[in-house]
């Protein structure tokens, strides 16, 4: 299963988040600490991330999403917000995909994930090795 990072700071959202997928088997860590995430997404080792698009004092988070995908382009970011008036933002466009808060079902929630995970496992598994035979 899954390490996800759910950055928010809010309790009820990283509940709902826990809740709504306790049963899948997912592991998570929590975070509000901005800094962090923008200087080493990897010390958190998550395998996608749920990430708040406001977090505390009104701090829009489109850097730290930029951040995250340039350190790992293949770390599947979900905005996870209860604003509606993002979808056509092209911020978003570097995200993975979106959810609103106000509408959170934990169905598609879980269809979201696995959809991510199997994206971005199937981007590894493009990898080809090849061996180099001695010509001598």
């Amino acid at each position: 299963m899954a390490n996800i990072l759910i950055i928010d700071d809010q309790k009820w959202v990283i509940d709902l988040c826990k809740e709504g997928l306790a049963s899948e088997g997912h592991s998570f860590a929590t975070t509000d600490d901005i800094e962090s995430v923008r200087k080493n997404i990897f010390s958190f080792k998550p395998d996608i991330v749920f990430l708040n698009l406001y977090l505390k004092h009104g701090f829009v988070v489109w850097d730290v999403l930029g951040d995250i995908k340039m350190q790992d382009p293949n770390l599947p970011v979900l905005i996870v917000t209860t604003y509606d008036t993002y979808l056509y933002d092209p911020r978003l466009s570097k995200a993975d995909g979106y959810v609103i808060k106000s509408y959170f079902d934990s169905n598609e929630l879980k269809q979201k994930i696995a959809t991510l995970l199997s994206r971005k496992s199937a981007s590894f598994g493009t990898v080809k090795t090849y061996k180099i035979e001695d010509t001598q």
